[in-house]
């Protein structure tokens, strides 16, 4: 494959430069939230998100059918990449998970309902996999649905929804057949205001707000389901792919390390440069080799994305697994070459590298649970890449 980028693709990314520098506000673009800088969580920020929509950069590769231009998913990457390197909130769930699962397994109904608020920004969703029993095994879900007429009641509880605080819709996998285990999960598009559903906030370890929400004989109709009933896992499992690759951005690593690689080459200890340590040359030459093993990760699952049919599932759990465990590494290295002053909160006048190094230690623990743990990528890869038989 090819690691440049064509003129066309570069042109791109300058006219995204463009026009990110003209909503280059701290209420819009804050780089110390991480990758929960993609949450549409404010006014502002879902109002710079409809200026996005509006130029055309939802739904690049959606088939023009549904509203797309049937792009290369090249250029969603790059956009995202754009976006993730300055903070700003990301194209996201919509566009990617529920949009693009809808167009492949919806109904007409739910393709004519949902894909053109996705495509004006009109609408945010919530995710709902994990729960208190299932959460790296996302198809022990035990979310209760028991016929109900022409619809559905639900019954029981979800953990880690990151979203459900503000957001419009969930995006909720449900069991539908206790009986079988991959095969009884069903798919729903639940208003998240319906009676019998309530939010918990779940502060988290990097500074954010999670959810536990509770389902108390809550009702949807059956015309809310998603696709064939209890084939919901399978579609669970596409959706995975996309949110292990475009909730995990490169970029925000790729800052970090500019910046950490800025802070030794120009910081001393005990009167010497730190640059000139070997240790310290050492270790840093090892990120700077891994961040781009890390980008390279990434642009082959946008290659072979781009060849059409399911998310190629191995290689999102390379990248994912990879680029978080990076963003530890690098976290970690950040701590340990800044020294005391590296526990400084991150804004806090003086403190080394602008006090990032203390909010990325915490938040990076968070990359690596969220979308499936580093476990449980290590166990896709070893079955779908290298063959492994279950329970290695």
């Amino acid at each position: 494959m090819n690691f440049e980028f064509s003129a066309d693709e570069n042109a791109f990314v300058q006219e995204v430069e463009s026009f990110l520098d003209q909503y280059d506000t701290p209420d819009v673009m804050d780089v110390t939230r991480e990758n929960m800088a993609q949450l549409v969580d404010t006014p502002e920020r879902k109002a710079f998100l409809t200026k996005c929509a509006e130029h055309g950069w939802f739904g690049m590769g959606w088939p023009q059918e549904y509203g797309g231009t049937e792009q290369e998913g090249i250029y969603e990457f790059l956009l995202n990449e754009s976006l993730a390197r300055r903070g700003a909130p990301q194209i996201g769930k919509g566009v990617g998970i529920v949009g693009k699962t809808l167009i492949r397994h919806g109904s007409d109904k739910l393709k004519h309902e949902f894909l053109p608020k996705i495509l004006h920004n009109e609408i945010q969703f919530v995710v709902g996999y994990s729960e208190p029993k299932a959460g790296s095994d996302a198809a022990a879900m035990a979310l209760k649905a028991t016929r109900d007429g022409d619809g559905w009641r639900l019954n029981g509880t979800k953990i880690f929804n990151t979203s459900a605080h503000f957001a419009d819709w969930y995006w909720l996998g449900v069991r539908t057949d206790p009986s079988n285990k991959h095969r009884g999960i069903t798919l729903f598009l639940v208003p998240v205001d319906t009676p019998g559903i309530s939010v918990q906030p779940m502060p988290t370890i990097g500074d954010e707000i999670t959810n536990t929400v509770f389902f108390d004989n809550v009702y949807v109709s059956d015309e809310y389901r998603v696709g064939e009933l209890n084939k919901g896992f399978q579609y669970i499992s596409e959706a995975l792919d996309l949110e292990r690759f475009t909730m995990f951005t490169f970029a925000p690593i790729e800052r970090r390390m500019e910046e950490l690689c800025s802070y030794v080459a120009s910081e001393e200890r005990d009167g010497q440069p730190l640059r000139e340590d070997p240790v310290v040359r050492q270790r840093m030459a090892q990120l700077v080799t891994e961040a781009e093993v890390a980008r390279l990760l990434g642009l082959r699952f946008v290659a072979k994305s781009m060849k059409g049919g399911a998310p190629p599932t191995a290689e999102a759990s390379e990248y994912k697994l990879f680029s978080t465990e990076l963003s530890k590494r690098v976290a970690n290295t950040a701590l340990d070459l800044a020294g005391p002053g590296s526990q400084l909160r991150v804004h806090t006048p003086d403190a080394p590298m602008r006090g990032r190094a203390e909010l990325t230690y915490r938040y990076t623990v968070i990359d690596t649970i969220g979308g499936g743990t580093s476990e449980v990528q290590k166990n896709i890869i070893a079955r779908r890449k290298l063959g492994l038989p279950p329970n290695f």
